[in-house]
């Protein structure tokens, strides 16, 4: 087992370390000893928020194609049904041809990996040692809240990527669980079953919730109560818990208006948008993971790689009238003629832009998803409306409709709704369904035609573009409950770890 003394963000925060580093420089790493980071809960919160700063602004393995946590997020995107992928760009086309997770030698894989552990390990740090540290009670019990939170957070993503569905199997063997901090010496422990780690999730979730009452958060990407109920709608959903999901996310949504449908339109960069619950800000000196919107982002002058087109197939689901609908365009810059633009991510003007985490439109999305599965129509359509009418789009009529229509509409919802945001792949794993990729022709087999107007006013007909890998490398076709689909543990945990087959 490869282990980290996490401690080193600590001193990375108090020796002013410059957040333009693609990592944070950890040598010495006795640059601030352990005791003195153990003493007080002021240094424990530094500790969080260093780990925290880590996690969503560094370059995971110094390799700008993996911008800090939303790495996973665009994976995901890449590996489902809706991103049309650019894969002469840079960084993703493995990714998007599904050539690259299986492999356990990638360093895409090695990176996620360690950042989710070496985070992992600054939470089991906080966790072991707040209580017993001098300060404020209430800030202790905050932080400890938000270290479990976090933790659990951390934990989700495993078993959403690394893993089937839990309905599928929950006695599958996925990665290890460690709660306690580890050391050099610390020994291995072998992968846990699913159902271990949400039972990890679940209590870690529920003992945060407790002692978050009260609390009044003083920036969106510090962890709250409402965030702690929609991690827990999310645990709920993936374990099939329909009601605890319903109510979960009922009661995560209650504070996050939906936003107005003209700032839809804005680009997806701003923490203060009213629905968004978690989020992490960015600003000029500190944007690491803002490098993300390079991918998304492809109307923008200064993104620098505008791979992640959108699907015709998944343009052709919007209504007329739907504020969303008027999000796609055709690309008519030369070279990239006819990929369809979808423009919900753009750059601020100071090429920044704040991180998405949790909306409360996914909560409508889960609280529909739960009522909907427990066969409860009236409620299901009422929670999927919500959202719908909100956007501007036809409402689903419940009038004789099965519990299989409804389910089927709020899985198309959360494609539409959620693009971009990391959700693709983990859906596709949840409810074990095949990536569709299809090829957009006409009746003869031949490439559908769009209409464009240059840059310099020709008006043309060009070849619309779609997807470039419509099966699985090997030629076969997408199936369900792929081993494709997962995220390898990489060979160097196999190496360090001899426990992780026992």
């Amino acid at each position: 087992m490869k282990t980290y003394k996490s401690y080193i963000y600590f001193a990375a925060l108090v020796f002013g370390l410059s957040a333009c580093n693609k990592q944070l420089n950890t040598a010495p790493t006795n640059a601030v000893p352990e005791e003195i980071v153990l003493r007080s809960v002021a240094n424990l919160n530094t500790l969080y928020e260093g780990s925290w700063r880590a996690l969503m602004d560094d370059f995971y393995s110094d390799i700008y194609g993996n911008p800090g946590f939303k790495t996973i997020a665009l994976v995901s995107e890449a590996m489902g049904d809706d991103v049309a992928l650019i894969t002469t760009k840079y960084s993703y086309a493995p990714v998007y041809r599904f050539t690259q997770m299986v492999d356990k030698t990638q360093s895409r894989n090695n990176a996620i990996w360690n950042q989710l552990y070496k985070i992992i390990n600054s939470t089991n740090i906080i966790i072991a040692n707040v209580d017993n540290v001098t300060g404020d009670a209430t800030a202790k019990q905050v932080l400890k809240a938000q270290a479990l939170a976090l933790r659990a957070h951390l934990y989700l993503t495993i078993a959403s990527f690394y893993q089937f569905s839990y309905l599928k199997d929950p006695l599958a063997k996925t990665a290890p669980i460690y709660t306690t901090p580890t050391t050099d010496t610390t020994r291995g422990n072998p992968k846990a079953t699913l159902k271990d780690i949400y039972t990890q999730v679940f209590a870690d979730l529920l003992q945060a919730k407790g002692l978050l009452d009260g609390y009044q958060r003083t920036a969106k990407y510090k962890i709250n109560k409402d965030v702690v109920n929609g991690l827990l709608a999310r645990a709920y959903l993936n374990t099939g818990q329909w009601l605890s999901a319903a109510a979960a996310a009922d009661e995560a949504l209650k504070n996050y208006p939906l936003m107005p449908p003209a700032d839809y339109t804005k680009g997806f960069n701003d923490v203060n948008n009213s629905e968004w619950i978690w989020g992490h800000p960015e600003i000029p000196s500190q944007s690491d993971g803002s490098y993300s919107f390079n991918f998304l982002d492809v109307s923008s002058p200064v993104s620098g790689y505008y791979s992640f087109m959108a699907d015709p197939f998944f343009g052709e689901l919007f209504d007329n009238g739907d504020i969303r609908k008027t999000l796609f365009s055709w690309d008519n810059n030369p070279g990239r003629e006819g990929n369809l633009q979808y423009k919900k991510f753009r750059f601020r003007d100071d090429e920044t832009g704040d991180l998405v985490l949790m909306r409360s439109a996914e909560a409508y999305l889960i609280k529909a998803e739960g009522y909907a599965r427990e066969n409860n129509i009236t409620e299901g359509a009422a929670a999927l409306n919500a959202l719908r009418t909100a956007r501007g789009a036809i409402t689903f009529d419940p009038t004789g409709a099965t519990q299989q229509q409804l389910i089927d509409a709020i899985l198309v919802e959360r494609r539409k709704e959620l693009w971009g945001e990391g959700f693709a792949l983990a859906d596709i794993i949840r409810n074990q369904l095949p990536v569709v990729r299809k090829p957009y022709v006409d009746g003869s087999g031949n490439d559908r035609k769009v209409t464009i107007t240059t840059p310099d006013g020709v008006t043309k007909q060009v070849p619309a573009k779609y997807h470039t890998a419509l099966k699985f490398a090997d030629g076969t076709p997408f199936v369900a409950n792929s081993p494709n689909y997962l995220f390898t543990i990489p060979q160097t945990e196999e190496q360090n770890n001899p426990n992780l087959f026992n």
